[in-house]
């Protein structure tokens, strides 16, 4: 049986074209229905070879902002093995009204827990987010959200 080596893959959530001061954005959208989840761009962490995740290190940043001062946002970043069942990266966050009243930068950074819906690569990554008025908030991804992944390739 063949010995396989650890892969290390790093992939950027946002692409496009340059920007003068460095910063890019996926396309921003808006939420729908009231406390209904939309989601907003998610990505496909495909290395190029199917393989079991030793370690995933994670760093993912959006912008919010609520389109009027009565408006609470809620938000969540939620991962998967492709075609899976999502599973949540951390608790939603509730952004009380009013206070975020241009777009304000939210991060979550770390090492995610592995298990039997997050095990493999290649993984899905996609940031969701609902407000409590009918179309009263927009997101949009930052540049500097990152996956990396140690994994051992699978035969």
């Amino acid at each position: 049986m063949p010995i396989l080596e650890l892969q290390d893959f790093e992939d950027r959530l946002v692409t496009g074209d340059l920007t003068a001061d460095g910063v890019q954005y996926s396309p921003e959208v808006t939420s729908g229905a009231i406390n209904t989840w939309t989601d907003a761009p998610s990505k496909l962490v495909e290395p190029g070879i199917r393989g079991e995740i030793i370690r995933l290190e994670i760093g993912l940043t959006a912008e919010f902002i609520q389109l009027n001062t009565t408006t609470t946002l809620t938000w969540q970043w939620q991962i998967r093995n492709k075609n899976g069942t999502w599973v949540d990266l951390h608790p939603a966050v509730e952004e009380a009204a009013n206070t975020i009243t241009s777009y304000t930068a939210r991060t979550r950074q770390g090492f995610a827990s592995l298990g039997a819906n997050l095990n493999v690569v290649p993984f899905e990554v996609k940031l969701r987010f609902q407000t409590s008025e009918a179309n009263q908030g927009k997101a949009r991804v930052k540049s500097s959200s990152y996956a990396r992944v140690i994994f051992k390739g699978l035969t």
